[in-house]
């Protein structure tokens, strides 16, 4: 059989799902091919959403008009904002989910997109003439026939997972790996390689006992992941649990190490840094007494949970009896053990900044394929390359995000233009403009771009520009309303804050870090009534408010970096150059520059090995 789409989506996890859903409704005749429709939106690993950074990068897909922060908020059964003692460049959403209702939320959110289909096969051939891809062959012997396709198979390609000395081929336990498409795609000249990642043990719950554990139990104010989630959470809110590995835990973990996949030399490719296994963690800290395990739900009924910390592709006997050893799990029953997962990723350098390939067009990239790892980064990539392919359809400009405005932005750049040698994970650190990039202003960022390509609803803009109308009148309020010292001063006192000596606006008061606008308001009768006017998203509009009049002078600071670094943006170098002839360029700078063709001087600037001489060479011949 054959099919005719506008766009084909091959793999339905977090990125897949974006993806297609972004394409769909921005009016592409979508496809989107999974093996299993069973396991849409399939969390592999973890079953929260969010986190340090990765919060950040959700907040962002909403204000585009994505889709993983309101399903995300829709089966929450756990609700935390991380960094809460740091400035709010560090603030961080983070949520457990309900595994099986994420699934099914995300299903039945794809099944009502106008415009999507969905393909239950598996692709096994890409079809490309003239250097342009015009579809897919699957499996099952149909041929898809598109203007664009986007890659997002996960750990798919070429799967091969790993439980002590037991090799078995699969993309995620229970589920077969996707084979001959790398093959496919390597043959036009796109290169690839190998990564590891791995999951931990799954527990019963029944067999704890919880209480040589410290409970976590979740937080319920306003903040969600979504701009557009209201009310009381829908599932039941559960705890999460903590303890501690012990000596006895190590020295099982120990006498298996013969038998570990990542030390006999069975496994050959680079895991993820900053999210490692046990038995990697008690070689790298052999000294370290303890590391802390936190035991976290699957879902809202199930006995089913998740003991983060102890990733591992251990024999599940050493794992089993590992574990036993720590008080908690004395009588411990496992669901199933941890394994590790190699697959194939594509060099992310061979990419424009729109996700599109350079060698082949209109073919997109985007997940885990890319050497990234976490659902939040596959995601944030997902949504941008489905509005490029439907740009690409449609005779559209690309769609990009600069480091200055968005973590999505940072993540993208640092793929295309650094490249990976190991799982890319999403950090504050990497953002040279955090305080730019907050969680609660990612809608102010992002979402009136979104509305003029038409992916964010009118519903969405409307609720921003009445928030922007709001924050502006709370701002100008408090920079015009003069206080007097007979007013305020006691109220100060009791604050522990210095007494004024003479009369000034209210900002000056706002900017001390005792005072907080709601707690102030309770004595300003004026300003109360300013606040009392907002009835919609009152505490979400005051925090926003608060932050900007707070940290005013630091954003303002970052953003003039950030212009200054922005007119380097401005200059365009792509194809300009023969670099290799350009005998001043250093050699290393040479192969760097030739290999990755930057769109702009500042993207050379971010190259590894491309020197700040370098860069002054380039801006000589440019002219500049």
């Amino acid at each position: 059989m054959e099919f005719n789409y506008d766009v084909i989506v091959i793999g339905a996890g977090h990125a897949g799902c974006e993806a297609a859903a972004a394409a769909a409704n921005l009016g592409s005749r979508t496809c989107l091919i999974t093996m299993d429709m069973n396991k849409i939106g399939q969390m592999s690993c973890n079953p929260a959403i969010g986190g340090i950074a990765k919060g950040q990068i959700v907040r962002e897909i909403d204000a585009l008009g994505g889709w993983t922060g309101r399903v995300t908020d829709q089966t929450a059964i756990q609700f935390r904002l991380l960094n809460r003692s740091k400035g709010p460049a560090m603030w961080s959403p983070r949520a457990q989910c309900d595994r099986n209702k994420f699934i099914w939320a995300w299903r039945e959110v794809l099944e009502n997109t106008p415009n999507l289909h969905i393909w239950q096969d598996t692709v096994r051939q890409l079809l490309v003439a003239d250097g342009e891809v015009r579809g897919v062959l699957t499996v099952w012997g149909c041929t898809f026939h598109a203007k664009c396709v986007i890659i997002t198979a996960g750990t798919f390609l070429n799967g091969l997972m790993h439980i002590g000395r037991v090799m078995l081929p699969g993309g995620r336990m229970a589920e077969p790996a996707s084979y001959e498409l790398t093959e496919s795609i390597e043959q036009y000249g796109i290169t690839h390689g190998r990564m590891k990642t791995g999951t931990p043990v799954r527990i019963d719950g029944r067999s704890v006992h919880f209480e040589d554990m410290e409970e976590q139990v979740g937080e319920n104010d306003f903040h969600r992941f979504s701009f557009l989630s209201t009310g009381t959470r829908p599932l039941k809110q559960l705890p999460c649990w903590s303890c501690f590995t012990n000596e006895a835990s190590h020295e099982v973990l120990r006498r298996g190490l013969p038998d570990s996949p990542l030390f006999n030399g069975q496994i050959q490719s680079i895991g993820p840094r900053y999210c490692p296994s046990i038995e990697t963690k008690i070689v790298t800290f052999p000294d370290k007494p303890q590391h802390q395990l936190f035991l976290e739900p699957e879902g809202e009924s199930t006995q089913e949970y998740y003991l983060n910390g102890f990733s591992s592709s251990l024999p599940m006997s050493i794992q089993i009896e590992a574990l036993k050893q720590i008080p908690a799990f004395r009588d411990l029953v496992v669901y199933r053990p941890g394994y590790a997962i190699e697959y194939d990723y594509f060099d992310p350098t061979q990419l424009l900044h729109t996700l599109e390939s350079k060698k082949i067009k209109n073919l997109f990239f985007a997940g885990q394929v890319n050497g990234t790892t976490g659902y939040e980064e596959a995601a944030g990539q997902g949504i941008i390359a489905g509005i490029n392919a439907h740009q690409n359809c449609h005779g559209g400009e690309p769609f990009t995000l600069g480091r200055d405005e968005a973590y999505i932005g940072v993540l993208i750049d640092d793929l295309v233009t650094k490249g990976v040698d190991e799982p890319y994970r999403m950090f504050t650190s990497r953002a040279e403009y955090r305080i730019l990039l907050r969680m609660d202003d990612a809608d102010m960022r992002l979402t009136e771009r979104a509305w003029e390509l038409g992916l964010a609803s009118n519903e969405r803009h409307s609720l921003l520009t009445s928030k922007r109308e709001a924050i502006t009148r709370i701002i100008d309020f408090a920079r015009n309303y003069s206080i007097k010292p007979a007013l305020i001063n006691p109220v100060l006192e009791q604050l522990g804050t210095t007494p004024l000596r003479q009369g000034c606006k209210l900002v000056e008061l706002i900017n001390r870090p005792q005072i907080t606008l709601t707690g102030i308001a309770e004595h300003i009768p004026a300003f109360r009534r300013e606040l009392d006017q907002i009835t919609d998203r009152k505490e979400e509009i005051i925090e926003a408010a608060e932050i900007q009049l707070k940290y005013e002078g630091y954003i303002e600071r970052e953003r003039m970096i950030a212009d200054k670094l922005l007119r380097l943006e401005a200059i365009k170098i792509k194809g300009r150059f023969d670099y290799n002839s350009i005998r001043s360029l250093s050699t290393e700078a040479r192969q760097k520059l030739s290999k990755i063709d930057p769109e702009t001087i500042a993207q050379a600037s971010r190259i590894p090995g491309v020197s700040p001489s370098d860069i002054n060479v380039l801006l000589l011949l440019a002219g500049r």
